[in-house]
């Protein structure tokens, strides 16, 4: 049985869109059709939206911080987002950027999106068109767990046909981080064409920064460690950092919540992060927003309805209800029971 696909749902476009146009002003990547060999003409990237070090290719945001504020206000009004104060600074990390060896800020975004509505074939087509439209090519989608992994790896599988039509047959790799194969994070940073890892967080969240014992060596983390399996003695860390990746977080409520997992983000080197759930705990910069109100209205998930029953003439039956339990201090309940009143039996705490 071979799935099909609806490449036009309306709600889909409008989610990927939301991310797409935050960029809007970015030098558009190299034209399809060119008497002119671009790359010659381009050494800093000008027009592929990536820079180069000795690492690897990576990302490269030419947006001004203004610019994309603006950018993100204006999604956020097109999607009925309400903002207390347009003009506050969007909401993002301040890294150093070892590839460029200049602090930048790492803005976060986020995207809500009901539970089965389709929010990994949103932000796989994200990816694509992110790629097709401003040239970046390097994308890691974190996971809260390798079941989570596993499912995001089907669903890349079985739309990559999909995808391969709808955007003219684009060359593009994916894999799993495996700690045991480190030198494919090189290929990575090296390759010019679409590369997307997934990787679960607890995979790089441990490490014993300024390990001095062997012991402590041996225990962290072989994602941060130096390797003489890599050119130059490197770190992947250091391949991944080259290449300033999208960093797309499925599930941030159960991926980034304490600080050390924040921190692992961190180390990435991230060109921005972009956040889906249907239950974010921190909805940073939300640019769109399909909560289950909207969802049922547009039929896209069942209405629940929890009924009740409750007997006609039932108070002459014993009634008694649990309000509360304290355990604190022994045991104490806090109950509602009927008691006889002049006017008749009636619900008395």
């Amino acid at each position: 049985m071979k799935l099909q696909f609806d490449a036009n749902q309306t709600y889909q476009l409008d989610a990927a869109a939301a991310v797409t146009e935050l960029f809007d002003g970015q030098p558009q990547g190299t034209p399809e059709y060119t008497v002119i060999d671009l790359g010659q003409w381009d050494a800093d990237g000008l027009f592929s939206g990536q820079s180069r070090t000795e690492l690897g290719v990576g990302n490269n945001l030419l947006l001004a911080p203004d610019k994309l504020r603006a950018n993100t206000r204006l999604v956020q009004a097109r999607n009925d987002i309400e903002i207390d104060d347009p003009d506050t600074p969007l909401e993002a990390w301040e890294l150093f950027d070892s590839a460029a060896n200049a602090a930048r800020l790492c803005p976060h975004f986020s995207v809500e999106m009901e539970t089965g509505t389709g929010k990994t074939y949103v932000y796989l087509r994200t990816i694509f068109e992110l790629s097709r439209r401003y040239g970046f090519q390097k994308f890691i989608i974190v996971v809260p767990s390798v079941a989570i992994r596993e499912g995001v790896l089907k669903n890349i599988e079985i739309t990559a046909e999909h995808f391969r039509a709808l955007y003219n047959n684009p060359p593009f790799e994916y894999f799993v981080y495996d700690a045991k194969k480190i030198n494919r994070l090189r290929q990575f940073a090296i390759s010019n064409t679409l590369q997307i890892l997934v990787i679960n967080i607890d995979a790089f969240r441990k490490n014993f920064t300024g390990a001095e014992s062997e012991e402590e060596r041996k225990k962290s983390n072989v994602f941060y460690r130096e390797s003489d399996r890599l050119p130059g003695g490197h770190s992947p860390m250091e391949f991944v950092q080259a290449t300033r990746p999208v960093v797309i977080i499925d599930e941030p409520q159960s991926v980034d919540s304490t600080d050390r997992a924040q921190e692992a983000i961190r180390a990435l080197n991230p060109l921005c992060t972009l956040r889906y759930s249907a239950t974010h705990r921190n909805p940073y910069n939300l640019v769109y927003r399909l909560d289950p109100v909207r969802a049922f209205e547009l039929r896209l998930v069942k209405q629940i309805v929890v009924g009740s029953a409750v007997a006609d003439g039932g108070a002459n039956d014993a009634f008694v209800r649990v309000e509360n339990i304290d355990y604190k201090t022994g045991i104490k309940a806090k109950l509602r029971i009927h008691v006889q009143t002049p006017d008749g039996p009636k619900e008395n705490p």
